[in-house]
């Protein structure tokens, strides 16, 4: 492992931060914008000077960085206050990726740079209330009419669909055959006629998940990604780089914040920090953080020198959801009473961020997988262990066992 920059890799840092600190928007420039009009202002001043989406070929908006520029520019771009970019973060990094694997030249030409631009907004329509985790049994189906499809069924836990342009879809496009290969991929627009989107409240007040019912929703084969019965391939595409980014990224509460708060707060008169039990538990996960420190190391050193990485991500998202919300529930326990202060009118320690992280991390564990999910990819494609039994496996999908059977 090398925690040193190369003297290329050095000289663009060097570059990346200068233009970043030159140009990221002042408060004066931002003033009187919503977070979405913010998102896009900074995201189209990005593009404009070849910054948004470095890893994307020149010819759709990229610069043709390579994957340790990119995340170098990350890291340098977490130094600055720049404005929030996450409503991009579905359509850069799982839609795009998806298109330009699976598109046409045509339809890359058209969709994926305004993606780096930040013009178009995109979502992801893939879990189902009845499928659980398990993606493949998914019954929103689609019936082919001439040269279109019409679509009939629900979606859940969609988040951005509120506020999002378009959209990519996997559907049921045969259920007499095995449940993967009876999946077709699609994209489409977030206005269609029949499309309906229902904000579901969550339990940290938010509303950013949403309901998506399709009633006869009629979608052109020409956006049509992969074959007819091809869906699972193509799915398998953008639920990898989904995992990815989920495993990479960061966010909520840190070690250091907990860490902090167990120097401020006291228990029977003397600082949380000196009694035993706390600094065992701060010990475990200051452990945990430093692993996973050094595993995202390992895959910079791997991407640094040409290499493909390993089941690092897959692993970070694991680790990392389980470490997040038990220190959080550790800071609201040491907070007592402080702890249920959710109102940021008043004066909360940290501005509720422990608070904020133990009601949303849970959305986390499940995005992108939940712990369950990636336990058995660790187990059964990375360690080699024996797969569980399956009862749907080889069977249609209209044989395949339910609750009312």
């Amino acid at each position: 492992m090398d925690f040193e920059d190369t003297a290329e890799e050095k000289a663009f840092r060097e570059e990346a931060r200068t233009w970043l600190e030159a140009n990221v928007p002042t408060a004066d420039e931002l003033a009187g914008m919503d977070g979405m009009q913010r998102a896009k202002f900074w995201q189209k001043r990005k593009a404009d000077a070849g910054w948004a989406c470095i890893r994307w070929p020149k010819e759709y908006g990229g610069r043709d960085a390579t994957a340790i520029e990119n995340v170098i520019l990350g890291q340098e771009e977490a130094k600055v206050d720049a404005p929030e970019t996450g409503v991009f973060g579905i359509g850069q990094g799982m839609a795009a990726p998806t298109m330009m694997t699976w598109a046409t030249e045509e339809q890359k030409q058209r969709f994926v740079p305004r993606l780096a631009t930040g013009e178009d907004v995109w979502c992801q329509l893939f879990s189902e209330p009845a499928g659980g985790s398990d993606l493949a049994a998914l019954r929103t189906k689609a019936d082919r009419d001439g040269d279109d499809w019409v679509v009939n069924g629900q979606k859940i836990w969609t988040s951005g669909a509120h506020y999002s342009d378009w959209a990519i879809l996997v559907v049921r496009t045969d259920p007499d055959v095995a449940k993967h290969k009876g999946l077709s991929y699609f994209f489409l627009d977030m206005n269609s006629p029949g499309i309906e989107v229902k904000p579901i409240r969550q339990i940290s007040g938010e509303a950013n998940f949403n309901e998506v019912y399709f009633t006869d929703v009629r979608i052109p084969d020409s956006q049509r990604l992969g074959d007819v019965g091809q869906g699972w391939q193509v799915a398998l595409t953008t639920l990898m780089n989904e995992r990815a980014s989920i495993g990479a990224g960061g966010g909520g509460t840190k070690f250091g914040t907990v860490k902090e708060l167990a120097e401020s707060v006291q228990i029977d008169g003397r600082p949380a920090i000196e009694d035993s039990h706390v600094r065992a538990k701060l010990a475990t996960w200051y452990v945990e953080e430093a692993g996973l420190k050094y595993t995202i190391y390992r895959t910079l050193s791997a991407l640094s020198k040409g290499a493909v990485p390993g089941p690092e991500n897959s692993i970070g998202k694991y680790v990392a959801g389980k470490k997040t919300q038990d220190m959080a529930s550790f800071a609201i326990d040491l907070l007592e009473q402080e702890g249920i202060i959710r109102d940021r009118d008043q004066d909360a320690r940290f501005s509720t961020l422990f608070q904020d992280t133990y009601m949303s991390i849970p959305g986390l564990r499940i995005a992108g997988g939940t712990d369950e999910i990636m336990a058995n990819i660790i187990a059964e494609r990375v360690l080699g262990l024996p797969q569980e039994p399956r009862m749907d496996k080889g069977i249609p999908f209209t044989e395949v066992p339910t609750g009312a059977n």
